[in-house]
């Protein structure tokens, strides 16, 4: 037979059509191009999420010369109208019976649910049906967009994104529509009116045909499709019959769903596990044998696939149809790709905000001015003359940098950045800066940065090159990035400002448990095996890379290549290895980016804009493993948060009230301390008691970068007296440079400066300020330029980008060229050859360590500022470091807060407030917030009605609303120890008090008087009980109540640490046994498996193996002293009887 022209003009991805479509789009269109087609459309469900991997793998096999068309489109759910279909579901709101029947869908990543769709649903008010809607050119690709993103706002959302007549009548240019599946419009009139007869079938058809056909004219279609489902060819003749009487034209589409003939059992699969925990009524967990039990195929199909499959289908299902007319159909499908649409990328012109550039200028011009404006206004503050010698060498850098920014086109981007910064200057604080554009003046003169680039030497060509290609990358930390972004969109639109989307995906350990649950394997028998594989991986992996020092996460392959329990896990069940390599990867649901926002104009015209959980998101990401809004002509703009800044907010916030008499600080307040006080052009970096009493003398209490006891001891061995000096050493504290041993010989040499050697003068100049280490990227860069012959500080810079990269192609033959020079350069500057290619070796060696000098710098700044109020403002630090402490770590803070000389006062409710207070300057409070169960109503409640006299006062006020400070707030007040003030003699001990007071909640006087009569013999609680109370209504676990001073010094004499400090030299340590759990091994022999914590509240898993239950016997809450083993894979063990291992204290 000859080859019949079709190409696919309805098919699904997993990217769009998460858990119903599978594979990739470029998967789909490899196979399509492969099989013989020349064009696909994808046409995902509700959304064009897949549209940006479609345009970019186009135009990569476009490239590898492969002639293949890709087409724009979406199947939309469809109402003919939302004004009526809101209006109906009011009604059925207002009903209580009507009201159980609303479809309970879900927000977010849409989840095609085929039972609904595809049938007829019992009641109206659920009807969506489906609609292919395609771009002809770029105008129908942007209405396309507009439709899309209306459909997720407004009376168009509810639960699934909607489209109606009324948006195809304004948005209807350069669309084709087709009727779609046994979901789709004409399946409506089916599903719905089949028991009234053929009539009302028909007539229901006819109906909506003359409504499309009003609105899209020839551009709408009748789409049939073939399966064994007899509902289907019921539908198909009735759409031939319509389709003749009206004179619409017939196409066939084989609804792709997954990329291959083969892919049939891994998109089966992966629906199955979109379904786990939400089974619909329809669904059947079991999976099919065959392809032949499904009743479809659901690939990429070409013409004579096509013909196939309507020859084998209709014939299985008894049903004759027009050979010409079915063949017509098939081909009508390519008149369309190639005739009626056009081949085009959608264009990606950037699009950045108008408002940006005043009216009446240009981008350009506005740029400089503000810049210069901004270089007077930071001489001026620093007391610099803006028209010295000085200034002049700035203005020199400055239109350079403009040269650079305006020759590749980024004004605007920078107009864009410092409207961002203006509107965070109204709410909040940002950080000095972060990452390499702290090397811009230009960025520093629009204060988007606070650090001078010439004073430290930060190099512009770091940030931006004049021969690169891709759009520069500012990373702005603020203190609340969430309550930036919602400021920027209320006030420029969430079609101005938009969030971008990121794309979770299947991972290995998930799968290999969903998948088992599926095939029934035991979880006893997953579960060692998801446990141990990455342990077993990452030593043989981290080797293999050469990474000795430091946390690293071993990819899937590796997992799959040096995991031994993995490995005979998958000889045992292969079909779970092949499950597991097809569906990793696949997108599961849809999050939000942790900063990322694209801000331009009107982003709904010219992306199909989505809504994931009430949030307007971007259909496409951008990240460190996928890069798709860049191309597609969208600016990624990073507002990163940085829980110091909000540290940094708090300790002002308190030194204002505390010392500048302000009751009630103002943001703007707080903002004019810190420009007077902690501006990196105004405070005094070179303080040197700042050094001494924090850096030096070890004085650390959330000093930010150095709050790890490494790095904590590194810095105390440099002893830093300078900025550059704790750039350096954060720069080498990190996996790389201290798996080489650089720290050593780091401190070495810092420690005794005149046995550094340089090896000319050239050298001296650049590493002098490292010791003649080569610790920042620009420093390789700045060497390379300065020694090279004729060698640009660009192609500095990019020399740092090649020396990485291996292989022999374009960065190869770059390195050889760059190489050339710096050879040449040396032997200018009097080098001997030996002694350049010394020099060379060093950079090779050096590139893999390097760290940015521009982020170490405005980072360090950081680290200095906590320390100058560390310093300066000490208790208002340390207050705001306890404050700003997550829970996880709350309990070391405190004891931190100890060590320091705090005496740290328990909750209490006539003392604490929302925050810890200070009550004087060595005394700090616990806040009521810290109370799991004590909600803000009932804080609100004591905060108002205080002082409290007597425990009358707090439970018979006439003020207080006790149904916001109810039974359940008093019951964890109580527990947690906040009442204890009002406990007076009256009571045996904290049990009477708490059982008269909160147990039996008394509602008059008498009653409470009753109470403490009757409850008098219940006397205290017991220690453990007052330990669980603590530790599971304030999160820290209350050690003093478990060692007493006595032990503490007895640890602390023989050095013995916490099991979360633990020595494997010294191979003890101690900790205090939350919970015992028994366990038996596969052969039936028993283990133990403890949880125990320490004074950091770090808790920690232990297994104790070969134990016997009459001989070994732990307590729960007491404290011992242990000497456990320890291995990656299995954590903290201990061997035989416990008393070999395990002392108690006390």
């Amino acid at each position: 037979m000859e080859r019949i022209p079709f190409v696919g003009l309805h098919a699904h991805c997993g990217v769009g059509s998460p858990f119903d479509g599978f594979g990739y789009p470029e998967d789909h269109m490899e196979f399509a191009y492969s099989n013989g087609s020349k064009a696909l459309a994808l046409t995902d469900h509700g959304n064009m999420n897949g549209l940006a991997y479609q345009v970019m793998h186009a135009k990569k096999m476009q490239a590898q010369g492969k002639d293949f068309k890709p087409i724009y489109g979406v199947e939309a759910y469809f109402i003919p109208s939302v004004d009526e279909w809101k209006e109906k579901l009011e009604e059925y709101r207002k009903d209580k019976k009507l009201a159980k029947q609303i479809d309970k869908g879900q927000s977010g990543t849409t989840i095609e649910n085929e039972g609904a769709s595809k049938s007829v649903s019992k009641h109206d008010i659920n009807r969506r049906r489906h609609l292919v809607l395609l771009a002809q050119n770029q105008t129908g690709l942007n209405n396309l967009f507009k439709m899309i993103s209306k459909s997720y706002t407004g009376d168009n959302f509810y639960r699934y994104p909607r489209i109606d007549f009324n948006l195809l009548e304004q948005y209807g240019e350069g669309i084709i529509a087709a009727s779609a599946c046994l979901g789709g419009v004409y399946a409506g009139c089916y599903w719905e009116n089949r028991d009234e007869g053929d009539d009302a079938v028909l007539d229901c058809m006819r109906d909506i045909t003359q409504r499309f056909q009003d609105v899209l004219g020839d551009r709408w279609y009748a789409e049939l499709q073939w399966n064994n489902i007899p509902e289907q060819h019921e539908l198909n003749k009735y759409i031939i019959q319509v389709a003749d009487e009206m004179g619409v034209k017939l196409i066939s589409t084989c609804d792709s769903h997954y990329p291959n003939p083969t892919a049939w059992q891994s998109r089966e699969l992966y629906k199955r596990l979109g379904w786990l925990g939400k089974k619909p009524e329809w669904a059947e967990m079991e999976l099919p044998v065959s392809v032949e039990e499904i009743g479809y195929e659901l690939y990429p199909k070409n013409g004579n696939q096509m013909w196939q499959s309507y020859k084998h289908y209709s014939e299985l299902c008894g049903v004759a149809y027009d050979d010409d007319k079915i063949l017509k159909s098939i081909t009508e499908t390519h008149d369309i790709a190639f005739n009626r649409i056009e081949r085009f990328s959608p264009d990606n012109t950037v699009r950045l905000p108008d408002f940006v550039v005043p009216a009446g200028t240009d981008a350009t011009t506005y740029l400089g001015q503000l810049s210069f404006e901004g270089l007077v206004s930071v001489f001026e503050s620093r007391g610099l003359d803006p028209n010295g010698g000085m200034f002049e060498k700035y203005s020199q850098r400055l239109n350079d940098e403009l040269d650079v920014i305006n020759g590749r086109g980024f004004a605007k981007y920078f107009l864009t950045m410092k409207a961002i910064v203006d509107k965070t200057n109204e709410v909040q604080l940002a950080g000095p800066g972060r990452g390499s554009a702290a090397g811009s003046l230009v960025a520093y003169a629009l204060g988007i940065t606070q650090v001078d680039p010439i004073q430290y030497g930060l190099l512009f060509s770091r940030f931006l090159r004049s021969d690169a290609k891709d759009y520069p990358d500012i990373d702005y930390d603020v203190s609340d990035p969430m309550v930036l972004k919602e400021k920027l969109i209320e006030e420029w639109g969430n079609d101005v400002v938009v969030p971008i989307s990121n794309w979770n995906t299947l991972q290995l350990k998930s799968l290999i448990k969903d998948i088992s649950r599926l095939y029934e394997i035991p979880f006893s028998e997953v579960n060692p095996v998801t446990s141990k594989m990455i342990g077993e991986a990452t030593p043989l992996a981290k080797a293999r890379h050469g990474i000795k020092a430091g946390i690293y996460t071993p990819t899937l392959s590796e997992v799959m290549e040096f995991s031994d329990s993995l490995q005979g896990f998958f000889r045992k069940y292969p079909k779970i290895e092949k499950h597991c390599r097809d569906l990793a990867g696949q997108v599961k649901s849809c999050s939000r980016h942790a900063g990322g926002v694209v801000i331009g104009e009107s982003l709904n015209q010219y992306m199909p804009l989505i809504s994931s959980k009430g949030v307007r998101q971007t259909p496409w990401s951008e990240g460190q493993n996928v890069r798709q809004l860049e191309p597609m002509g969208f600016i990624k703009f990073d507002i990163l948060g940085l829980s110091t800044l909000r540290m940094i907010e708090d300790c002002v916030e308190k030194i204002l009230r505390r010392h500048h008499g302000i009751e009630n600080p103002t943001f703007q307040q707080i903002r004019k301390f810190y420009m007077e006080n902690l501006h990196p052009d105004v405070i005094d970096l070179d303080d040197q008691e700042v050094y001494k009493n924090i850096f030096h003398d070890k004085k650390w209490i959330g000093i930010f970068q150095f709050t790890e006891n490494g790095a904590q001891t590194f810095a105390s061995q440099v002893k830093p007296t300078s900025i550059i000096d704790i750039s350096a050493i954060t720069s080498i504290y990190r996996p790389g440079p201290l798996g080489a041993g650089v720290d050593r010989q780091y401190v070495a040499a810092h420690n005794d400066p005149e046995s550094v050697w340089y090896m000319n003068d050239l050298v001296r100049e650049v590493t002098e300020e490292t010791h003649g280490f080569l610790i920042f990227q620009e420093q390789i860069a700045l060497l390379a330029h300065k020694l090279g012959r004729n060698l640009t500080l660009d192609e500095g810079n990019l020399l740092r980008k090649v020396l990485t990269k291996k292989g022999t192609g374009k960065g190869h033959e770059v390195k050889d060229a760059i190489y050339k020079k710096f050879m040449q350069g040396c032997e200018d500057n009097g080098l001997a050859v030996s002694q350049g290619n010394d020099l060379w070796q060093t950079f090779e060696y050096f590139s893999g360590y390097g760290f940015n000098k521009s982020h170490a710098v405005s980072y360090s700044i950081i680290s200095y500022q906590c320390a100058w109020l560390c310093n300066y403002y000490n208790v208002e630090w340390v207050a705001s470091f306890l404050d700003k402490e997550p829970e996880t770590r709350k309990e070391k803070a405190i004891n931190l807060a100890k060590q320091h000389g705090y005496n740290i006062q328990p909750l209490n409710v006539n003392k604490s407030y929302r925050a810890w207070e200070i009550l004087d300057n060595d005394t700090l409070i616990a806040p009521l917030t810290t109370i799991k169960g004590l909600g803000d109503k009932a804080i609100d409640q004591i905060l108002a009605h205080r002082p409290f006299n007597t425990i009358e006062d707090f439970l018979f006020n006439d003020n207080i609303v006790y149904s916001k400070l109810n039974k359940k707030a008093l019951d964890a007040l109580c527990r947690a120890g906040a009442m204890k003030d009002l406990q007076d003699g009256r009571f045996t001990g904290d049990k009477h008090f708490w059982t008269a007071t909160c147990v039996d909640r008394p509602r008059k006087l008498k009653n409470f008087e009753e109470n403490i009569v009757k409850y008098r013999p219940e006397g205290n609680f017991s220690t453990d009980e007052r330990i669980d109370f603590l530790a599971n209504l304030t999160g820290i676990f209350p050690v003093s109540l478990v060692i007493d001073d006595g032990i503490q010094r007895k640890l602390d004499q023989y050095g013995v640490p916490p099991i979360s400090e633990y020595d494997p030299e010294l191979q003890m340590c101690w900790c205090i046994v939350r919970s015992v759990t028994k366990k038996k091994t596969k052969n039936g022999k028993l283990f133990y498996v403890v949880d125990v914590i320490d004074n950091n509240s770090v808790q920690t898993r232990l297994r104790c193996w070969s134990v016997k239950p009459e001989r070994d016997i732990l307590y729960i809450n007491r404290p011992y002293m242990i000497k456990p083993q320890y291995n990656e894979t299995w954590g903290f063990s201990t061997r035989g009887a416990l008393n070999n291992c395990w002392v108690m204290l006390g």
